[in-house]
């Protein structure tokens, strides 16, 4: 899994400093975070209605396509930030011995 996200760092690093016109990443990099952050929001709302409908019909295809879709602009976000995807797997492994109720108590503490 590791090898896709970090042959998509490299593409979107890759993008950042492409023409606007050139890639759909690169025109959202033109733009700004702000758009970044609205297609992140946007997904996300879609993820939530894709699972909500998935639950409903017990087909999950298209909340996995709109989980895809928050990934990947969430990695934009990220990318934009000076990011890399490895960044979030690196977080995932350091919270993988802690449960979730003590991570959430060293948030706080913090």
């Amino acid at each position: 899994m590791s090898d896709v996200l970090t042959q998509l760092g490299k593409v979107l690093e890759q993008r950042k400093s492409a023409a606007p016109d050139s890639s759909y990443v690169s025109s959202l990099h033109a733009k700004g975070l702000n758009k970044i952050l609205e297609k992140v929001g946007e997904e996300a709302t879609e993820t939530i209605l894709a699972a909500k409908d998935a639950q409903a019909s017990g087909d999950n295809k298209d909340v996995v396509y709109e989980t895809a879709d928050l990934w990947f602009h969430s990695l934009v976000a990220l990318s934009h930030l000076g990011e890399q995807p490895q960044a979030v797997l690196d977080e995932l492994a350091r919270r993988f011995d802690l449960s979730g109720l003590e991570e959430k108590a060293s948030r706080s503490k913090g």
